[in-house]
């Protein structure tokens, strides 16, 4: 058996019930819910028994999520499998940070309630729109954005799937030149234009509140969202500042951690959505996923089987 990945899911993944037989499940991953809830009062609640539009909302979905893609990479360590390294997709970043221990438990909730503040508020007052667009290589979709003022290409899935965010107006215009030019593109339901520069103000408010915070040396290599490396201490602030504005180059962290040996991919927390983007992304490579009970008590014995 090669080396094992733990991937953090997104925003986007959410649902309701989300992570509740997980807490029932470990200890491990009652206790992240534990912190939340001293933290931020009714975030396990809100989890288990809110509505999906109530969790869509940028500044529920952040905390919520958080807490689920932690819990389940703590109930996968409790069980006896450990990764050799992490990465997360945006907000999942942050916690793969915290199960780096970069961020203490505390730290890491306390610092993602306060990105998910920011960015809806960077949103309201830029508001912006995301279409994923399919069937052109990154070239193509890179030379039609630069045909708009205010359009950018911001998250990097796969092989023929690029995400671009910007002005609402300029993003339906420039859908129809995708569709001219032969490809496809849909428009994401999401509250701003995440990961452009139109997060520009939650980058310096994030950079204040991190002015504060001791981040600390990775335990195991977290690889970055912002240039597909890995973190250091030394590193970190500025990552994190930079990371809400700029483009996630999840293609490449992958392909990245496939060459240094990783066989395995777990994603961690609601969904398979990166699953799916690395199945796209690499062959012959083993893709699981814990959300639940269920998932868990599968993905430990996916693991144990191999070796």
């Amino acid at each position: 058996m090669g080396k094992v990945a733990f991937v953090f899911a997104g925003q986007g993944a959410q649902y309701s019930g989300m992570g509740q037989s997980l807490c029932q499940a470990s200890p491990a991953a009652q206790a992240v819910f534990d912190t939340a809830d001293q933290l931020r009062p009714g975030t396990r609640e809100q989890c288990f028994t809110a509505p999906v539009e109530e969790l869509s909302i940028t500044e529920n979905t952040q905390p919520c999520l958080y807490c689920v893609d932690l819990a389940a990479a703590k109930a996968l360590e409790e069980a006896g499998v450990s990764p050799d390294y992490v990465a997360g997709f945006s907000l999942g970043e942050i916690a793969a940070l915290s199960f780096a221990g970069v961020f203490t438990p505390e730290e890491g909730f306390d610092f993602v309630c306060k990105r998910g503040r920011a960015m809806q508020k960077a949103g309201e007052a830029n508001p912006g729109a995301m279409a994923a667009v399919l069937k052109l290589s990154n070239e193509q979709v890179e030379e039609l954005c630069a045909g708009f003022e205010k359009v950018w290409p911001v998250n990097y899935n796969c092989p023929g799937q690029l995400v671009c965010a910007g002005e609402k107006s300029q993003i339906e215009a420039f859908c129809q030149k995708v569709e001219e030019a032969g490809g496809r593109a849909k428009l994401l339901a999401v509250s701003g234009g995440f990961h452009s520069p139109f997060m520009e103000s939650a980058s310096q408010e994030l950079g204040t509140v991190l002015e504060t915070v001791a981040l600390q040396e990775p335990r195991l290599p977290v690889y970055a969202n912002y240039n597909a490396q890995p973190y250091t201490q030394a590193s970190a602030k500025e990552l994190l500042v930079n990371q809400v504005k700029s483009p996630v180059r999840w293609q490449e962290t992958v392909e990245r951690l496939h060459a240094l040996g990783v066989d395995t991919f777990i994603e961690c927390g609601p969904g398979k959505t990166l699953c799916g983007l690395i199945r796209k992304t690499l062959k012959g490579v083993t893709v699981l996923n814990v959300q639940d009970q269920e998932t868990l008590q599968a993905a430990v014995e996916a693991v144990k089987a191999q070796g």
